[in-house]
């Protein structure tokens, strides 16, 4: 190889130069950061709105269900189009650290967490920041109209004749939401009577929809009596949306979801990444996110809820370890003898 007239010298401090300038860079920080946003359309517009006003980094979101991120974290793994997966059951992201998804990052702020067992990965992949209850929200207008009908309040409750072709509720395959509705099933009851349950309430249900969220929505908007969905979504839709619903509880149990959030491996905007995460689990987020339809329960200390009832909902002792390493097959088996994934709702 010829040299230049400055020799090594010259390659020395050509290199040096870029040296500075990458520490530059890296000490300037990210200006924007890539965020794959699970929960209602309304929180990813909140956490974009808040954190750009408070850190002024520029925050670029796709919202998609619980399942349907897995699945796009899983064709990306190569080459990563997201710096932080933000909100959905750690169902899904108990599966994504196994599969290396998943960067580690120990946030200085996990020390605000409530439960430091239940609301953080023990390998710091990911955190908790809401916790959220399986809920039935049923249209009073219909109920009005179908006097001597009550509300739901069991899951057996849901298999009454009159409730047939009236009930919506989102599918496994798609939905976080559905899967924790049926890995609390089959906790609940055991296999054999617990898919015995499910074939029983596919026949109640008029339509199976992709997200989580619609259910509620669409039990609001008149199109069923009942959609069944997490408390806070349903409690957005009675309070922010004024939908005509009232919520019940299954007595006998119900279960709950976790949601997390975590850094995607090979986060092209680390920095900025992690603010995000530290922010979350700070009480900043978790005291104003009721602005922004975001009713779940906290789990940092220092957060007054807003509709504290949701707290006292009887939960059952739902394994979410089982759930997660049974989720594919379980998915699997609910397409093939209960319902298909086709033509599912938006």
């Amino acid at each position: 190889m010829k040299l230049s007239k400055y020799g090594v010298f010259g390659v020395v401090v050509v290199l040096v130069v870029a040296v500075v300038a990458l520490s530059a860079c890296q000490q300037q920080g990210s200006q924007e950061v890539n965020v794959l946003c699970t929960p209602a359309e309304e929180w990813c517009i909140g956490v974009k709105q808040e954190f750009e006003a408070a850190y002024g980094i520029q925050v670029n979101y796709v919202r998609l269900s619980a399942g349907d991120s897995l699945a796009r974290l899983r064709s990306e793994a190569d080459n990563p189009q997201f710096d932080l997966w933000w909100g959905g059951s750690i169902d899904s992201y108990i599966p994504a650290k196994a599969e290396g998804l998943l960067a580690t990052y120990a946030s200085p702020n996990f020390a605000n967490l409530r439960d430091q067992q239940r609301f953080r990965d023990p390998d710091n992949t990911w955190a908790a920041f809401y916790v959220g209850s399986l809920a039935f929200g049923t249209n009073t207008e219909w109920l009005a109209a179908n006097p001597g009908v009550e509300p739901p309040r069991s899951w057996d409750d849901l298999l009454r004749p009159e409730f047939k072709g009236q009930i919506m509720v989102a599918h496994p395959a798609a939905s976080g939401t559905a899967y924790t509705m049926l890995a609390t099933i089959l906790q609940m009851r055991g296999e054999e009577e617990g898919w015995a349950y499910m074939q029983q309430l596919s026949d109640q249900i008029l339509q199976f929809t992709r997200s989580g969220i619609a259910p509620a929505m669409l039990a609001g908007e008149g199109e069923v009596a009942i959609g069944i969905a997490f408390s806070h979504v349903i409690a957005q839709a009675i309070e922010d949306a004024q939908l005509p619903l009232v919520m019940t509880f299954p007595e006998e149990g119900t279960g709950y979801e976790i949601g997390a959030l975590a850094v995607v491996q090979g986060a092209q905007n680390l920095d900025a990444a992690q603010k995000l995460f530290d922010w979350t689990i700070s009480p900043a987020w978790q005291q104003i996110g009721t602005q922004y339809g975001n009713y779940a329960a906290p789990t940092v200390q220092g957060v007054e809820h807003s509709i504290p009832e949701l707290l006292e909902v009887n939960l059952i002792d739902y394994d979410f370890a089982w759930a997660a390493a049974n989720k594919d097959a379980l998915i699997q088996r609910f397409i093939n003898e209960v319902a298909t994934a086709d033509n599912l709702r938006q």
